[in-house]
């Protein structure tokens, strides 16, 4: 199929904004998270060294992954379209956390703090008991913004190179899906806790590497968006390279800041989870009061952003 990356990549993209990402058994995100704890179980049984585990554990994941890829291409041949259209949809993670936000806001607007605070507990890691409106406010702008880079910017940007450096829609779909698995191992192992601190470590230095660009092309995009529509774009420039570097992850804090200067609002702060409370600096200099109306100001930042990241995309790939 003539351009057939640009095709799948358009259409991926479109299904993940209109239909999100639904949960079923086989999802392929599922079945790598199930391999991964397979993986750890027989690691931490047979090596007796958790440090050698460490480098084990994503090398032999990346290829329990992308080897039955490439076995299913070459069984399905010339239908391997439909696999690799399948597959770059169910990697790309942005609709459904767009549609809880929404959520978020209706409960904020019509339902109560208690609805509100149910909603965003989906979402977020924190402990929402505590959370006054604006707090929902806040978690819900901050996990929008950080998971616009791995959610969505950080697999078009591997799908693209991938692309490039292959010339095939197969070499796109095995850097995404190589990322994908990356990401998931940082999800599950990449805690500094006495479980995960050494066997987890090189999957999250791993995961670190693989967001380290698109994280920071996520402050030209969001200033960018927020100039097209009318919002701060001097301040989400010059606010995302001062705080940038404020979170203790290398990548998160990007996205997050250029939201807070677009929108003129302050993010972060002191942050209430289940295991105590952690003093994040500010981001911003804005309000932190964050109203219903800004949620959607930032989905509406983000939207764009994930628009103008796939017109470049393809303007790459043809």
């Amino acid at each position: 199929m003539q351009n057939e990356p640009v095709i799948i990549l358009l259409i991926a993209i479109a299904l993940d904004r209109m239909l999100g990402d639904p949960t079923y058994r086989m999802h392929p995100v599922r079945l790598v998270g199930q391999l991964i704890a397979v993986l750890e179980r027989k690691l931490r049984a047979q090596i007796p060294s958790l440090q050698l585990a460490s480098y084990l554990l994503p090398s032999l994941a990346l290829c329990a992954a992308i080897l039955p890829y490439m076995c299913l291409v070459a069984l399905l041949d010339d239908w391997a379209w439909v696999l690799n259209l399948y597959l770059t949809y169910s990697l790309f993670a942005l609709g459904d956390l767009l549609k809880h936000a929404r959520d978020i806001q209706y409960a904020l607007r019509s339902q109560g703090i208690d609805a509100a605070r149910k909603q965003v507990q989906r979402i977020v890691g924190r402990d929402t008991s505590v959370l006054d409106a604006a707090g929902v406010g806040r978690a819900t702008i901050e996990s929008v913004a950080e998971n616009f880079v791995d959610g969505i910017l950080a697999p078009v940007f591997w799908f693209t190179l991938g692309a490039v450096l292959s010339g095939s829609t197969e070499g796109a779909v095995c850097s995404l899906l190589g990322f994908k698995v990356v990401s998931t191992l940082d999800s599950m192992v990449g805690y500094k806790n006495e479980r995960y601190l050494v066997l987890g470590r090189v999957s999250a230095r791993f995961d670190d590497l693989l967001n380290f660009l698109p994280a920071r092309l996520s402050l030209p995009l969001i200033s960018l968006s927020a100039k097209l529509l009318g919002k701060n774009a001097r301040a989400a420039w010059r606010i995302g390279l001062r705080d940038r570097r404020k979170h203790s992850s290398p990548n998160s804090a990007h996205a997050e800041a250029a939201v807070a200067g677009a929108l003129d609002l302050r993010l972060g702060g002191p942050t209430q989870y289940p295991h105590g409370r952690v003093e994040k600096p500010w981001l911003g200099e804005g309000s932190p009061e964050v109203s219903p109306a800004k949620i959607n100001e930032a989905l509406k930042l983000v939207s764009l952003s994930t628009y103008i990241a796939g017109g470049m995309a393809v303007l790459l790939l043809l």
